[in-house]
């Protein structure tokens, strides 16, 4: 029930800051209140500038709740300053380079290409009948949230690239 209070809140605060284009992809998202670990890990990995200055951009966005789904030292490891090329990875696997709305899916699985540079850098995408959104197995569980500089849709899990 926690967990889907949070959702709920966060489902709502990106809903009024996109009512009022409160602003790039980092302002509305720390106006959200619930991607606390997400934006200190995109200011650890050296890429909230270009999160608030991309364009064009989208991104599955992980709660906090997501983070702390992860195994125990997980988040702590990825942030240490020698682990910083791995950060990036992970973060940059969130990311793609255009903005993708959900009215823009078919109804059926594809595959984007994120910014992620080498390796794994492909998400499967799948749009069920019934409107629902996976991926890469994580749950959007709210789509479609307007930033100055792109789209958020907020997602249930961490995605980890294979590599």
């Amino acid at each position: 029930m926690r967990k889907f209070t949070i959702i709920a809140a966060a489902c709502a605060a990106l809903s009024t800051a996109t009512a009022a284009q409160a602003g790039n992809i980092v302002e509305v998202a720390k106006g959200a209140g619930t991607f606390g670990t997400l934006l200190a890990a995109a200011q650890a990995a050296g890429l909230a500038g270009a999160l608030a200055e991309g364009k064009n951009l989208t991104v599955f966005a992980p709660t906090d709740d997501a983070f702390d789904a992860l195994p125990a030292g997980t988040v702590e490891n990825l942030l240490k300053p020698e682990n910083k090329d791995q950060l990036v990875a992970v973060l940059t696997y969130h990311v793609l380079p255009r903005e993708l709305a959900s009215s823009m899916l078919p109804s059926r699985t594809i595959h984007v290409k994120t910014i992620k540079t080498g390796g794994d850098r492909t998400l499967a995408v799948t749009k069920s009948r019934d409107g629902s959104v996976t991926v890469d197995g994580a749950n959007v569980v709210a789509a479609d949230i307007a930033a100055d500089n792109g789209i958020i849709h907020v997602i249930d899990k961490v995605m980890l690239p294979s590599n």
